[in-house]
């Protein structure tokens, strides 16, 4: 096996390139790592966790001959999360509107409420007026005639209307579209690919990046929001000093570029102290006069270049994941437009507004925010990106396509995979993808399909069980007398 494969096999093994490159410098194979046993691995700069959980991940065990006791795994106990709930609390304002509508509603024998986001809404709009009971009933009856007049009848085709709601106008939009965020060198995509890539639940977007607005001093002093910006964005050694390699001495001599670090706020000190916890140069690195020296512990040129291939990438600052922070200002305040996204590391970041931060990735926002903030940012982005296309399609197809995505706790595809495949009827989900599959399965399990949905009956030819379709009208004549 080449040294090529050998990598791609651990790193394939969730082995870190590190760690790696560092087994490769003594064994070319799988099998000499595998007999060569946890204290070998040790003595090679590995700890004994490390070891045996490499052992245990290339799944051949040494024989060992020695009697040592196999370490009980100490079970860690989870306390339960303190439940914190928190009531809202209604404004005078709000009250008297609750109390009208709830009269209106009496009087005009309604059967429809009206939603208490809607009385919410229509109170703080006129928190600083102040009107009477009077004009505060037109706003109620008005609302109620609104909010009535778009209501969806019974039986109403909701799922067919959104479907085609939004397909219709994505025709329209580019197939290749991709903006600046606000500031130059920053894209991301939009029109139809982004549109794609939200509906599809893509687990990373073709183009991640964050909105992350600051807060106090970061918001109105650019160099603070720099220095913010300087702690967000990921740094490695190459991007603050160059490397040169010293092949009589055995070793590699770091030049700092002293701008460069002023300008990121790293200090000698910290380079340092990073590359001292790289596995490869763990030990090996020191301060001489300005520049900074790693050493090698053997005369060899393969180890100079694992050395090499170690320190180059390291990361010396920053969020892992964010190429790119720029300072953006937008209505008076800073913010910072990333490339990549790492939404949990963002927030615990000083000056951040954390109550504000955006990202595109909505499975992000699903993992570390909750599904109800992954449902949210489903209809933002659906919405932006129609938007941006100058496309007007109503929020409730879009919070529609939402529900149906986040409903079982989790971001499920519009695709084979997620809703379409997972339909109760057979005639549907052979009607969208792999037909000769779901058929031949359907007949060897004997699945019976009742006809329920708008697919399966077109299919069959007779009318859908919606609309028009949801009832049967009959009408017997009444014979009149002959004369």
């Amino acid at each position: 096996m080449a040294k090529k494969d050998t990598m791609k096999a651990l790193i394939n093994r969730d082995v870190s390139e590190e760690t790696a490159a560092l087994l490769l410098t003594r064994y070319n194979t799988l099998s000499a790592i595998s007999a060569a046993g946890e204290a070998e691995l040790v003595d090679l700069g590995l700890s004994e966790e490390e070891a045996a959980s490499i052992i245990a991940k290339i799944g051949k065990r040494p024989a060992s001959s020695s009697s040592k006791a196999k370490k009980a795994v100490e079970e860690v106990v989870i306390e339960p999360m303190e439940e914190v709930t928190e009531f809202y609390e209604f404004s005078e304002g709000e009250l008297r509107l609750k109390r009208i509508s709830e009269e209106v509603r009496t009087e005009k024998g309604l059967t429809v409420e009206l939603p208490m986001k809607i009385i919410v809404d229509i109170a703080a709009r006129i928190k600083n007026a102040d009107f009477d009971d009077g004009i505060c009933r037109q706003l109620i009856e008005t609302a109620y005639r609104m909010y009535t007049a778009h209501l969806m009848d019974q039986n109403e085709s909701a799922g067919v209307m959104a479907a085609h709601s939004i397909g219709e106008p994505g025709t329209q939009m580019n197939m290749r579209t991709f903006h600046y965020a606000g500031v130059a060198n920053i894209n991301v995509t939009q029109g139809l690919p982004r549109l794609i890539e939200i509906v599809d639940a893509r687990r990373v977007p073709s183009t991640p990046s964050m909105d992350i607005p600051l807060t106090g001093i970061a918001a109105e002093d650019e160099n603070v929001a720099r220095h913010v910006a300087s702690n967000i964005e990921m740094t490695s050694l190459l991007d603050i000093a160059s490397i040169e390699t010293d092949i009589t001495n055995m070793r590699l001599i770091i030049n700092p570029d002293v701008r460069k670090m002023e300008s990121k706020g790293i200090r000698p000190d910290d380079i340092v102290e990073r590359l001292n916890k790289v596995k490869a140069v763990r030990g090996m690195v020191e301060m001489v006069g300005f520049d900074i020296v790693v050493s090698s512990d053997e005369p060899s040129y393969k180890k100079l270049q694992v050395m090499y291939d170690a320190i180059k990438g390291a990361k010396i600052k920053g969020i892992d994941g964010i190429t790119r922070a720029v300072l953006s200002k937008t209505e008076g305040s800073w913010k910072i437009v990333t490339e990549g996204s790492n939404l949990k590391e963002v927030l615990k970041v000083e000056g951040v507004d954390a109550e504000n931060v955006m990202t595109n990735s909505i499975l992000e926002v699903a993992d570390v925010l909750g599904i109800e903030a992954a449902r949210n940012s489903i209809i933002h982005e659906a919405m932006g990106t129609l938007g941006e296309a100058g496309l007007d399609v109503d929020i409730r197809h879009i919070m529609l396509v939402a529900d149906l995505m986040t409903n079982d706790g989790y971001v499920k595809a519009i695709g084979r995979h997620g809703v379409s495949g997972k339909k109760s009827s057979v005639l549907a989900r052979a009607a969208f993808e792999i037909t000769a599959a779901h058929l031949l399965h359907a007949a060897m399990v004997g699945e019976v399909d009742h006809l329920e949905g708008v697919t399966e009956n077109i299919i069959v030819g007779q009318p859908v069980t919606l609309g028009t379709g949801a009832v049967n009208l009959i009408y017997t004549p009444r014979k009149g007398d002959k004369e």
